[in-house]
């Protein structure tokens, strides 16, 4: 929130099914519950989600996930080739500015196009996604860049069902993650 606090606005379950419908449904059900404006959402790749956000929040820049840039650049790669790959990647989301980053991208591509074409090729895919972050300074880049912050939450929701096992109802199993979510906001 603007006070630096992080706040669990929805706890949904949902089937398996993330599609555009789905994402309508959650950000519907938030924007009638009174979240009037949302600046900045970060994906991870989700290709539904980008435009649900547009339909509810027309306003909302989406940023992609550099973390998860960075994994599926790498997916492809041999393994000798890898910390090489991620040292020539860095100076693209480390930039200081949108052309640095471009201009960043051009020198990974003449150096690994021939050999791993589709790392650039993501990356281009993706740069309207990539670059809302560039707009901010350093130290809110850090914050949005990346979905690292919710993954730990899902990491901590997870073990909490995983340790327990079975519940005698889907609403056992809420409250318990509640509670699990107001220790973790704290």
């Amino acid at each position: 929130n603007t006070e630096g606090k992080k706040e669990a606005l929805s706890l949904v379950v949902g089937n398996g099914d993330e599609s555009a419908k789905f994402w309508l449904k959650v950000l519907n059900d938030l924007r009638n519950r009174g979240v009037q404006t949302v600046c900045v959402v970060c994906c991870d790749g989700l290709t539904a989600l980008p435009d649900a956000i547009e339909a509810v929040y027309a306003d909302a820049w989406v940023q992609c996930c550099v973390v998860h840039l960075i994994r599926n650049s790498l997916k492809h790669v041999s393994y000798r080739d890898r910390r090489e790959i991620t040292k020539d990647l860095r100076p693209i989301y480390q930039a200081a500015t949108e052309h640095e980053a471009l201009t960043a991208l051009e020198a990974f591509e003449k150096k690994w196009s021939e050999r791993y074409p589709m790392i650039g090729e993501m990356w281009h895919r993706h740069w309207e996604q990539f670059i809302p972050f560039f707009a901010f300074p350093a130290e809110i880049r850090r914050i949005i860049y990346t979905t690292n912050s919710i993954e730990a939450v899902n990491r901590q929701l997870r073990k909490i069902i995983k340790t327990r096992g079975h519940f005698p109802t889907e609403d056992a199993a809420l409250k318990l993650l509640w509670l699990a979510l107001i220790r973790a906001e704290k």
